[in-house]
């Protein structure tokens, strides 16, 4: 043996001992073959590489959350674009007066469509009363699934079309639409904060499951909300494959359909009045319809198995705890108790105009600049075009890595400000072949503007609101505002156009101007005033609730009390009450106490 070597150690790394003995000599009887297996089996591996392991560990972890967020994304799209598609190919069938005749004589579709029409709109206004209840108890990963089975239950009824299944379904859709679009966004926000997390595994502050420091989350927040909406966009393209692959072969060409219609675009009132009200030339059979229908049911049923299958949970068990611990009652007063943040109040017209920019170009585009002027059968040309246009576009959101946040926001919203004075003056000859390439060249640039738009809006509200505890509030007050404009958009449907546009104009300017004081505000550092959010109290006496210092609660005091503050007005969430403390001290005490009589 060398002078100075280790004997115990050369031993048990041999498996012989330095003089020549065996291992009796230094840990008692000699071992047999099977002992000296287990002891390799168990004992520390010579090539183990610890760091090494522990990157490619959280390499999988990076890999599962870009597997959820395209997940999420394309299921998603898959959603939106089987509803789109299957309410606009029935709306077109049920306008049809030669299909109500023969298919349906005795049942008044046209009143079935109107009352179906006003539960999708109507029923999200009371949203904000059951959104985050229903994000918290389901978890948001769930309340997804459970949207998308509510838009798959819509597609089912479509195979027998009465009131007792259409009306109901409808008001179903109207209901979950609020949620549906808050999980999504609430999900796609988280997934960039784990990303984000498992990329800087070694920082203290993640280590440790404290709040990261301001900003941390932007550069992640901006790329998954890219990808989220180009995906999304897309869904306009697939609600059109139906009209593409089986509805177009049975519409009259617009010189049938636009006989009596007088005035386009900006002359034009309430919806194409004057269209004739045939529109198809041959009536499909009930057998190509059920075919039809039983693809989009297919596709609905994919999206929902992505769901089920391949999204990861948002939030960790214990998350969802503290989550829902707060109090039911506590969850739903915060969304309108976050109204009194500055932020969220200066943001609320953009909200508005971001719902009514969508369904103006679905709907008030479409049929008084487009149908009018080209014929139906090219209004899935229109669309499409737009939906291209903002998939691709939405791309331009990445310019946000390198640019003030402000920018893409007010680019969106200057090229609709231009768009919309345009259109005000703009008045299509009806049947004039002639203006489609102006119309799919508005509809490509509005497609630029609103990918912008709801990029940004949603990036802007990830960077604003970092706190995981208030996202499903910020989420659910966004697509509320959203909802309550579409709901508008579908009362002014008998409007003269210029008033609609009009309307949109002032609402943009404003939604503007407001955005800019509220930037402005934020950079003259004026405190923004949100409300507490309570801590967990638990009813659970087990090991993760007796110590205070070792509690697995996953960073919610730590966040509080390592980071910066979001609040004011004496509401810090930072600083937890000292009967809090010393409740935790004597239960500490007591436990200690317990274990030394025992012993």
């Amino acid at each position: 043996m060398e002078p100075g070597g280790n004997v115990y150690q050369e031993a048990v790394g041999n498996g012989v001992a330095a003089d020549g003995q065996g291992l009796a000599f230094l840990n008692g009887p000699m071992l047999n073959g099977a002992d000296v297996q287990l002891d390799d089996f168990v004992g520390a591996h010579a090539e183990y590489n610890e760091e090494e392991e522990e990157r490619k560990y959280f390499r999988r972890k990076r890999l599962g959350v870009i597997k959820n967020l395209l997940t999420a994304s394309l299921g998603g799209m898959l959603t939106y674009g089987v509803f789109l598609g299957l309410l606009q190919m029935q709306l077109i069938l049920h306008y049809d007066e030669t299909y109500r005749e023969v298919k349906y004589s005795n049942l008044e579709l046209q009143d079935i469509d109107n009352k179906m029409l006003m539960g999708i709109n109507v029923t999200p206004i009371a949203a904000l009363l059951y959104t985050p209840v229903l994000m918290r108890f389901f978890g948001i990963k769930w309340m997804i699934f459970l949207a998308v089975g509510i838009y798959a239950l819509f597609v089912s009824t479509n195979y027998w079309e009465r009131y007792y299944t259409l009306v109901p379904s409808a008001v179903a859709i109207g209901a979950a639409i609020v949620p549906l679009w808050a999980s999504l966004s609430n999900y796609i926000t988280r997934m960039a904060q784990k990303y984000y997390e498992y990329v800087n595994y070694k920082e203290e502050h993640v280590q440790e499951q404290k709040r990261a420091p301001h900003g941390a989350y932007n550069s992640y927040l901006i790329a998954f909300q890219t990808v989220f909406y180009a995906f999304f966009n897309f869904s306009f393209v697939c609600a059109q494959m139906p009209t593409f692959f089986f509805l177009k072969w049975y519409l009259y060409d617009l010189n049938h359909t636009l006989f009596h219609v007088q005035h386009c675009g900006t002359s034009s009132q309430g919806i194409l009045p004057g269209f004739n009200s045939t529109v198809l030339q041959r009536l499909p059979r009930s057998s190509e319809l059920i075919m039809v229908e039983s693809v989009l049911m297919g596709v609905a049923f994919l999206a929902m198995l992505l769901v089920l299958f391949l999204c990861g949970a948002a939030y960790r068990p214990t998350e969802e705890i503290d989550l829902r611990s707060i109090g039911w009652g506590n969850i739903f007063q915060l969304p309108f108790k976050h109204m009194r943040d500055y932020r969220l109040r200066h943001l609320i017209l953009f909200f508005i105009y971001s719902g009514f920019e969508v369904l103006f170009l679905c709907t008030g585009f479409a049929l008084n600049y487009g149908v009018c002027s080209i014929g139906l059968e090219h209004m899935a040309y229109i669309i499409t075009a737009y939906g291209l246009s903002s998939a691709v576009c939405s791309s331009l959101a990445l310019f946000m890595l390198c640019v003030p946040r402000q920018v893409p926001l007010l680019t969106g919203a200057s090229i609709h400000a231009i768009l919309l004075i345009a259109l005000f003056f703009w008045d299509p000859h009806p049947k004039s072949l002639g203006e489609a390439p102006m119309l799919y060249l508005v509809a490509a640039v509005w497609g630029l503007g609103s990918a912008l738009n709801k990029t940004g809006l949603s990036t802007l509200l990830g960077m604003l609101y970092e706190d995981k505890k208030r996202q499903d509030f910020i989420f659910t007050i966004y697509h509320w505002w959203q909802a309550l404009a579409i709901f508008i958009v579908y009362l002014w449907s008998g409007l003269p156009m210029k008033a609609k546009l009009s309307i949109m104009l002032i609402t943009l300017v404003a939604a503007v101007f407001s955005y800019t004081w509220m930037e402005h505000k934020i950079s003259q550092a004026i405190p923004h005033r949100i409300p507490k959010i309570p801590k967990p109290h638990q009813k659970v006496r087990g090991y993760r609730y007796l110590e205070d210092e070792n509690s697995d609660e996953t960073g919610s005091e730590g966040e509080e009390e390592g980071g910066h503050s979001d609040s004011s007005e004496g509401e810090a969430e930072g600083e937890e009450p000292k009967d809090q403390r010393a409740r935790a001290r004597r239960r500490n005490r007591c436990s200690y106490e317990a274990g030394n009589n025992v012993g």
